[in-house]
């Protein structure tokens, strides 16, 4: 038998990245821990003997799931604040670019993963979010699943199942064109920036769910309910005369990076549905804010 060489091996593995990190943040809505269960994938493959493995990307994509279901359960035995009381790290891009010429963009963004649909993820149990992302969002067999999660088959398939039932009840899903979406959100902010409350009712969904995280130091995330809190909150946004919006894609939707003083504050995400806006994410967190790279989709 012939052993792959390591360098070889790299390569191989490299060529999976992408997706293992799509599953991963899909896993963990963090980029940070998505990437260090993808390199935990590596260093288990390393220490592997690779010639064995018949479908390598199957095999990666099993490690990764039992990586970041480990990664789930360690938060909840640590006893840390859940990620639900938190934005997950949203993924930004230029407006008027597409990342066609970025394969790890491409998968990050696949399937419409919105920031709306992250949180719904991350009030799912580590059991039924694994299920419903390694079957839904990337198709990977109960049979193979089942083992992950110490499940029969049919078990995984309730699993799956009932994630879904909350994912459909609660996330909804984007109006596929972006340039409608981009006509709500701009008419979204000519209201508030007008002070216009009748104007903001006409572009929110009814039961439109604002979702605010500026960090722990500002009290964590705040989540304001109903086409008139929200209009209420967005109509005294005319007050605010130093900051500015920049056409932005959070998540693949169409979303907004706002600076005062050419430095980021928040970034907005709207999941435009039916032609209304039926969410509002906004992270505010400053040190969050700092880790990302928003200088070219500002500039």
């Amino acid at each position: 038998m012939t052993v792959k060489p390591h360098d070889f091996l790299a390569v191989e593995f490299e060529s999976h990245r992408p997706h293992l990190k799509a599953v991963a943040y899909r896993m963990l809505g963090s980029l940070t821990e998505a990437e260090d269960a993808v390199q935990e994938a590596w260093l288990r493959l390393a220490r592997s003997n690779a010639d064995d493995i018949d479908n390598l990307e199957g095999w990666l994509t099993t490690v990764v799931g039992r990586v970041c279901l480990d990664m789930l359960r360690s938060r909840k035995v640590r006893r840390e604040d859940p990620l639900e009381d938190r934005l997950p790290d949203p993924v930004v891009s230029r407006d008027d670019a597409s990342d066609a010429g970025d394969p790890e963009q491409q998968a990050l963004l696949a399937d419409s993963v919105g920031l709306a649909l992250l949180v719904v993820l991350e009030s799912l149990t580590p059991a039924e979010r694994l299920a419903f992302v390694l079957h839904d969002m990337f198709g990977l067999p109960f049979e193979e699943i089942a083992p992950i999660v110490d499940r029969t088959p049919a078990t995984a398939k309730k699993l799956a199942s009932r994630a879904r039932q909350r994912v459909r009840g609660a996330a909804p899903s984007p109006d596929p064109d972006l340039a409608d979406q981009r006509r709500v959100v701009d008419a979204f902010m000519a209201a508030a920036r007008g002070g216009d409350f009748d104007a903001l009712l006409a572009v929110l969904d009814p039961d439109v769910v604002l979702r605010v995280d500026g960090g722990t130091l500002a009290g964590g995330m705040k989540i304001v309910r109903g086409a008139a809190a929200v209009a209420g909150g967005a109509s005294t946004f005319h007050r605010t005369t130093a900051v500015v919006g920049h056409p932005a894609l959070i998540n693949g939707v169409a979303g907004l990076i706002i600076t005062s003083d050419g430095q980021p504050i928040s970034v907005m995400s709207f999941t435009i549905a039916d032609g209304k806006i039926a969410t509002i994410d906004i992270l505010s967190d400053l040190d969050r804010l700092s880790g990302l790279d928003l200088a070219d989709v500002i500039g």
